[in-house]
């Protein structure tokens, strides 16, 4: 393995072997990132459409030799990728020409029959591939097979190096850090556009991208951006996610406007106390089914807790990634790793939430790393009610 390759070709090279894969060709922006230690051509963080089609960089990888790698990239990449060799990183051979769809994928297929047999399982990431490059990729490879291979590249995101741990744990404390910093900016009359408005630009001050903002205000359980307009005495819940360095920083805190009363301060108690049972049982070798019993065996306990909603889900470059812990969430996915033993180097978010009709929407999350022996909680500051200036 090449030293500087950002990813464990030995793993990958197993996972394909566990899928039954030959030749990986990788289309989605997250995955070409992962592969290639971050690398993202800046053009197109924002839009992928342009001209007539779309960028569409392809990443082809054959198993068991790396060396055979090869970035598809667009005529326009040559800087970005210059600059990227430049600075030290890893990149495979690069080929540019593309400035379509079917382009990128018309150099991908030459280099794969440059360097692979005719007969082939052919790893694809079926939601992220472009009808008119699937299309080339059967008709110019009429004996190779697809095999979805979107589980393959998951697993091995699943678990964190130390550097992506890092960058996790920042990603966390700058979303939080964001949030107080917002909340210390509110004032009474403030709309929830302008609320996310100063979420966003304390993100982008601490050099992150924003990606979204759920936000609720007073006793709505509307969490869309709206002209609704902080009252005295209001709650906000603020749930943001903050891309750092391409991972998502992904939390929940609560806000409000005065003093919490009793009520409040005992319905974030009884949140906080079925985040803190779930969290209490996490190390390496706990099932995700277990962190789940843990829940609903304190979720009884709580006064609210049949009006209680909580899950747990795999956190990293993608929200929602592996270990996929239940098929019951709110995002629909089979749950694939519940039953797998956790491992050291997954990060799980862990959330709780308790949609009251007459106080509001009221949660905490919280990012969890799993470690041999327990767990690290990153960004866990600001759990309690957070005071909004009068």
């Amino acid at each position: 393995m090449h030293s500087d390759i950002p990813f464990s070709t030995d793993r990958l090279d197993g996972l394909l072997d566990d899928f039954g894969i030959d030749v990986l060709i990788v289309t989605s922006k997250h995955n070409i990132q992962y592969l290639l230690g971050g690398y993202y051509h800046f053009q197109f963080d924002y839009m992928e459409a342009i001209g007539i089609s779309r960028y569409l960089p392809v990443f082809v990888y054959v198993k068991g030799a790396q060396d055979k790698s090869a970035y598809i990239a667009n005529r326009n990449e040559r800087d970005s990728v210059q600059n990227r060799i430049s600075a030290g990183y890893w990149m495979p051979p690069v080929v540019y020409g593309s400035s379509t769809s079917v382009e990128a994928m018309t150099l991908a297929i030459q280099h794969v029959k440059s360097v692979a047999t005719s007969r082939l399982q052919v790893g694809a990431e079926m939601s992220f591939l472009p009808a008119d490059a699937a299309d080339l990729v059967r008709r110019e490879l009429p004996h190779c097979q697809f095999v979805e291979a979107m589980r393959p590249l998951e697993k091995l995101r699943s678990i964190k190096t130390i550097a992506e741990l890092e960058i996790l744990r920042e990603a966390s404390e700058r979303v939080v850090a964001s949030m107080m910093d917002a909340v210390g900016r509110i004032h009474t009359g403030h709309s929830k556009r302008e609320i996310i408005a100063h979420l966003r630009q304390a993100e982008l001050s601490r050099d992150m991208t924003f990606e979204y903002a759920l936000v609720t205000m007073g006793t709505s359980l509307n969490r869309a951006p709206s002209d609704q307009r902080l009252e005295p005495g209001d709650i906000i819940s603020l749930d943001s996610g903050g891309n750092y360095r391409g991972y998502i920083g992904d939390l929940c805190r609560m806000a409000i406007h005065g003093a919490p009363d009793g009520e409040l301060v005992d319905l974030l108690g009884e949140i906080d106390l079925i985040q803190q049972a779930a969290r209490a049982s996490i190390r390496a070798g706990l099932t995700g089914r277990d962190i789940y019993a843990a829940a609903n065996e304190a979720l009884p306990r709580s006064p609210h807790g049949k009006q209680m909603h909580f899950v747990a889900h795999g956190m990293g470059i993608v929200s929602h990634e592996a270990p996929r812990l239940t098929a019951s969430g709110p995002i629909p996915y089979p749950a694939d790793d519940a039953n797998a033993p956790l491992e050291a180097g997954m990060v799980i978010s862990i959330e709780t939430t308790l949609p009251h009709a007459r106080r509001g929407f009221i949660k905490l999350e919280d990012t969890i790393a799993v470690t041999p022996d327990g767990y690290q909680a990153f960004g866990d500051g600001a759990r309690g009610w957070n005071r909004i200036p009068s």
